[in-house]
């Protein structure tokens, strides 16, 4: 391999972009920040943050799609540059929320760490290789842990972000044991080779044993029953902006990240689904893993009265239909899946930007807390009804359109009388299942009235911007699916 690291650098732009502009950021509040007032220290370390992340869009939707690969290491393909651009998009609507934030006591801080944290969702979204996939995965992860114990106002903010790091660990675990043996198997760490090995070898019980390791730390970082045990606390304890990254653009990037590994790498590992006597492999499991999740998810959320736990068990829920995604993109393609996650990203980025801003006022962690909200803050209670119907899959907004298309591709690989269709109308039915509970969440914003002493909600400017965006987005993606099903 002769590399042209002039070529590679102009391929990672977006990367040192980030990774440039974090530095800024502490390197500017350093010198300049210490001296103002918090409210001014805020806006700049998040307006800042912000053009570092423009200008990594900027290079991103730029970039060749013929660019060097540096000998199997990057695929920079349209998967790649849709989910790079897609993974920025929800960092930067993430940021643009901060400034309504007021426990952060570290603004610079907290910026530069969602930059590296985006930074490895990037890497993540265009690794072709086992070792950059998983030193981009623990860059995220990393930052995710520090991100969700951040608020050392809140103890229950470091009980998130150490159950959050304990599972973590243990699932890097899992993954580079599964890496591992995958390598002693095939004598190789690019997925492209791993296939082609893969091929001319028979199934062993070490090849099962790997497959087994990864799709269990897949698993945990999904927040997939059985491995979701992290994700209520986490969700709850974690600053709101915080779980919205967690719960948007890591789910887009590494749902992205094992889609390649699973189908690129390894794909003739992948067994059958298409009856209930298919062959053995990696298929079944991820079959087992998405029912598990969406019972659990579904079920468990009717019974919670915090609504960051029901939006933890609902994430829960769509990461087993978003399992389906992976399950059919062997035969639909990446479409559907990528489309499902980004819009689930955006309406769940939405979700807890209302209740960022409310927690600004007063707490909100029960759902009752949301009561009157219609009143206290009639743009919240507008954008919040657009999130949670889109989260619930009704027409015409993005996310019906994103179940659609994840069901329909499940449904072409055997039709009803096969496992996957089995799953499928599971998935559909207990969609009717979550309408109740988003429900629930609807009637304490429109229908309750509030409390006497309830204060109105004050939106700061930039937080109304994006959350009105987002909404858009939701609605016109909903009505023009064609836009991103057919980037691939």
């Amino acid at each position: 391999m002769n590399p042209d690291y002039r070529q590679l650098l102009s391929a990672l732009l977006p990367e040192a972009s980030l990774v440039l502009g974090a530095l800024i950021v502490l390197g500017v509040d350093l010198f300049a920040g210490r001296q103002r007032a918090f409210a001014p220290r805020v806006q700049l370390s998040s307006w800042l943050g912000l053009l570092a992340i423009a200008i990594a869009i900027y290079h991103a939707i730029g970039a060749s799609p013929a660019a060097a690969n540096f000998g199997g290491v990057f695929a920079f393909d349209a998967l790649a540059r849709a989910a790079r651009v897609g993974v920025l998009l929800l960092a930067g609507f993430t940021l643009a929320l901060l400034p309504g934030t007021s426990r952060l006591a570290h603004p610079a801080e907290y910026v530069a760490i969602l930059l590296f944290a985006t930074c490895g969702f990037t890497l993540m979204a265009s690794a072709q290789q086992l070792l950059v996939a998983f030193l981009a995965l623990e860059l995220a992860s990393l930052s995710l842990y520090v991100l969700a114990g951040f608020d050392k106002s809140r103890p229950e903010s470091a009980e998130a972000g150490l159950k959050y790091f304990l599972f973590g660990g243990i699932s890097a675990a899992f993954l580079l044991f599964g890496f591992s043996l995958i390598y002693g198997l095939t004598g190789s760490i690019e997925f492209t080779e791993i296939a082609q090995q893969l091929r001319v070898q028979p199934t062993t019980p070490l090849l099962v044993v790997a497959v087994v390791m990864i799709l269990v730390g897949f698993g945990f970082k999904a927040a997939a029953a059985p491995f979701h045990l992290w994700a209520p606390d986490a969700y709850q304890g974690a600053p709101a902006t915080s779980a919205a990254l967690i719960a948007s653009a890591s789910k887009l990037a590494g749902f992205t990240l094992f889609v390649r590994l699973l189908w690129h790498g390894a794909g003739p590992a992948a067994g059958s689904v298409s009856s209930f006597t298919g062959a053995p492999g990696w298929l079944p499991v991820a079959a087992v893993i998405a029912g598990l999740s969406l019972l659990l998810g579904n079920i468990a959320a009717l019974a919670q009265s915090n609504v960051r736990r029901l939006l933890a068990y609902s994430a829960i829920a769509h990461a087993g239909a978003l399992l389906l995604g992976v399950i059919a993109a062997g035969s639909a393609g990446p479409a559907p899946l990528f489309y499902y996650a980004a819009t689930y990203g955006l309406a769940t980025i939405g979700a807890f930007g209302v209740i960022a801003m409310i927690d600004r006022i007063s707490p909100c962690q029960r759902i009752t807390d949301l009561a009157g909200l219609y009143r206290r803050s009639p743009l919240l209670a507008g954008c919040l009804f657009v999130y949670v119907l889109s989260l619930a899959g009704i027409p015409p907004l993005a996310g019906f359109f994103g179940k659609f298309a994840v069901f329909a591709a499940a449904l072409k690989i055997s039709g009803l009388g096969g496992p996957i269709g089995w799953l499928a109308v599971l998935a559909i039915l207990l969609s009717a299942v979550a309408l109740y509970y988003y429900l629930v969440i609807l009637k304490q914003a429109l229908v309750v009235p509030p409390a006497n002493d309830a204060p109105r909600i004050a939106v700061p400017a930039l937080a109304a911007i994006t959350l009105v965006v987002v909404a858009a987005l939701l609605v016109v993606l909903g009505i023009f699916p064609s836009r991103i099903l057919t980037l691939f």
